[in-house]
């Protein structure tokens, strides 16, 4: 018999899965409580930029092998395998996660199910809640039925989600009797037949696997952005650098990219949600570095500003261009966005700050919707006193000086990633300052 599945929160995570779930030939249903979301989604339209989603939306809720409600009654009476994806964001004045949401869900999706079923976490969640919930599922779900509860983790990257739930680099599984484990590689057979490995464990390990991940990749950026900190004061080429680390391969080059740092939805809040959880749980020390891996991203931030002031001299009534506001290309997301940040600083400087992104404008709006926002690229530059690039977008990292000499007021460029070529600019007469580098090692290494 052919499983039916469903998928509770349809934000960025569950949409992708259930999408992604339907593309491998299984009836799907999303749930949702936001009644405007499960109405756009429905009618194929997709709330948010992901590459490939629109069209694997459009495809599967008009065959029908996809469809959306709002109702935990259906929703409990119709799936044999429900997944829970809904969001834990960073509470509102602490560190810790708020699992109002995914406590929410799982209480009326049990409460809900009308025969023999799982409940599978995918939402990234503090060590210990899924033993929890194990508990919270059997006071509420009725006796007539048997519920099993697993966590299987998501390992998704913006920019790449289709890509990474079809053809995921590993799945992780944690808890569960034998028979709910088989019932999990029914649903990821297509993925196991390309020899994905397969990782049974309990709730905690699975629960952990996640965070370990992103708090590595954190510390990993952030110890980089270090190193440029040394680099800026004493000399030297952090991009030669991380080179040359990276070529070591226990150490490897990927997220070795000095710039303004990391963002988005995921690696903030989760590094910050790890430290909260293990000081709940009297290892206030064990995760201490951590706050200065968040430390260090953040000055990075500051650092850009204090380089803007440099250039100009003062803020105040200059006219700044910020190309990119996403927190990393091919994605719309500027939570906790270090390109947005800057900008709003910026801004509270008393800069007359314009900005293009190719997607995340309408996000950004309606964050700071006190800044400038720029029709095109052109014209974020026109009359602008600095240029400063905080997303590396390819429209973006392809510039080159004279794409930009006939509409700036001023030539006078940051590359807050890393990513143009400063022998180009500064040939061209232009100051060009990056993080990780001295502006006169740039104006030597392009004289050689």
């Amino acid at each position: 018999m052919s499983l039916r599945i469903t998928v509770i929160g349809t934000g960025y995570l569950g949409a992708t899965h259930a999408a992604c779930m339907a593309e491998l030939g299984f009836e799907v249903l999303g749930l949702d409580t936001d009644p405007k979301k499960v109405e756009q989604l429905s009618a194929g339209i997709l709330p948010f930029h992901e590459p490939g989603l629109p069209e694997l939306l459009k495809k599967h809720t008009t065959t029908g092998r996809l469809r959306f409600t709002t109702s935990y009654e259906e929703a409990g009476a119709w799936g044999d395998v429900h997944f829970i994806a809904v969001g834990t964001p960073q509470k509102a004045g602490d560190h810790a996660a708020d699992m109002t949401y995914v406590d929410n869900a799982t209480t009326a999706l049990a409460a809900n199910i009308t025969k023999n079923a799982l409940i599978v976490g995918k939402s990234t969640v503090p060590v210990g809640t899924a033993r929890r919930l194990q508990e919270l599922v059997k006071s509420v779900a009725k006796t007539s039925v048997n519920v099993e509860l697993l966590w299987n983790p998501e390992f998704l990257r913006e920019g790449f989600a289709v890509h990474d739930t079809l053809t995921p680099d590993r799945l992780v599984v944690g808890g569960g009797t034998v028979e709910a484990v088989a019932t999990l590689r029914r649903v990821y057979a297509s993925a196991l037949s390309l020899d994905t490995p397969f990782i049974t464990t309990d709730l905690e390990t699975a629960e952990l696997v996640k965070v370990a991940a992103n708090a590595f990749l954190a510390t990993k950026i952030s110890f980089i952005n270090a190193f440029a900190e040394v680099t800026e004061h004493a000399g030297g080429d952090i991009r030669v650098l991380a080179d040359a680390i990276g070529l070591d391969k226990r150490i490897g080059r990927r997220f070795l990219n000095a710039g303004v740092g990391f963002g988005g939805g995921c690696l903030p809040k989760d590094i910050r949600a790890l430290q909260a959880r293990v000081s709940e749980l009297g290892l206030d020390r064990t995760m201490r570095f951590l706050s200065e891996v968040d430390e260090i991203n953040l000055r990075r931030r500051e650092r850009v500003v204090h380089l803007a002031t440099e250039i100009l001299g003062e803020l105040d009534g200059r006219t700044i261009a910020v190309l990119g506001v996403a927190f990393k290309p091919n994605s719309d997301d500027v939570r906790d966005s270090p390109a947005l940040d800057v900008a709003a600083q910026l801004y509270n400087a008393g800069a007359d700050v314009s900005i293009y992104d190719p997607e995340a404008m309408n996000n950004a709006r309606a964050r700071f919707p006190r800044l400038n926002y720029a029709d095109s690229m052109d014209d974020a530059l026109r009359g602008s006193h600095l240029t400063i690039l905080l997303t590396e977008w390819e429209e973006f990292t392809s510039l080159v000086p004279q794409q930009l000499e006939a509409l700036v007021e001023s030539n006078s460029i940051i590359d807050g990633r890393n990513v143009l070529d400063p022998q180009t600019w500064t040939e061209r007469g232009w100051r060009f300052e990056s993080l990780g580098r001295r502006s006169e090692s740039v104006l030597i290494s392009s004289s050689q």
